[in-house]
């Protein structure tokens, strides 16, 4: 979920705070034709494509066709590029709207929904979320709307930031394990399904891992679900049923 400063050292290298956001380039003389919103979707595109680990300011600069140099006209660090990356994804979510009375339930829903597909549609997403403040203009109109709706719930005002971590920490959790899945699924070759169940067939064989299986053999069935997607998306509006009705609960409680 879209978190605040932490230390004040690290709110202080924020690309966003007095200081950083200042430059949309250093002035006079942009180089190659540059600008701070191309080298940002470049930027993305690298990182969907190849992974935070293999990113790297000569990678992106090669990408753009200029020197690393160019590039640091208009950001001073790594870091900076990153933090833009991660508002500019933010950016990808519905935007916020005025209250129209819906019911609070499925505007929570769909924005749970929305957040996780962000997640596994960026699979660097989560470790970002984690290491930067998430203080840019997308992240915070995000945040507000999250707010917006959880404030609708009927919870006392002490529990509308624990009702959000609830909610918002397992769609992180749920959505950051489901881009990681899907990770080792791209890299073997085969489909989600095909791999889920060669996955299946050889815990069955194996003798120190086939009475797992069979001790849960009922849950499986119970839960059902023909294709990964289906399995994935049933236990995840499930769950996030559970929490729903917990936020009724407290609130009843007043």
């Amino acid at each position: 979920m879209v978190r605040t400063a932490g230390a004040e050292g690290a709110a202080r290298r924020s690309v966003w705070l007095a200081g950083k956001e200042r430059r949309g380039g250093r002035g006079g003389g942009q180089p190659s034709g540059l600008d701070r919103a191309r080298i940002t979707e470049a930027t993305v595109r690298l990182l969907d494509a190849e992974g935070l680990n293999r990113f790297s300011m000569r990678r992106l600069a090669a990408e753009l066709n200029v020197t690393a140099m160019s590039v640091y006209w208009y950001v001073d660090t790594k870091d900076d590029l990153l933090e833009l990356a991660l508002d500019a994804v933010f950016g990808e979510l519905p935007p916020p709207r005025p209250d129209t009375g819906e019911d609070w339930r499925e505007e929570l829903r769909g924005l749970a929904v929305g957040y996780r597909a962000l997640l596994v549609r960026h699979p660097w997403l989560p470790p970002l979320v984690g290491r930067y403040p998430n203080i840019g203009p997308n992240a915070l109109a995000y945040s507000r709307e999250v707010r917006r709706v959880v404030r609708r719930t009927g919870l006392p005002a002490h529990g509308i930031t624990g009702a959000i971590s609830a909610v918002f920490q397992f769609v992180y959790g749920y959505g950051t394990i489901e881009g990681h899945f899907f990770g080792r699924i791209a890299d073997s070759g085969l489909t989600p399904d095909e791999y889920y169940r060669q996955t299946l067939e050889s815990v069955r064989r194996d003798p120190q891992t086939a009475g797992v299986i069979e001790e849960s053999r009922d849950l499986v069935a119970a839960r059902g679900g023909d294709t990964v997607a289906e399995i994935l998306d049933r236990d995840f509006a499930f769950a996030l049923d559970l929490l729903v009705a917990g936020i009724e609960t407290m609130a009843a409680r007043g």
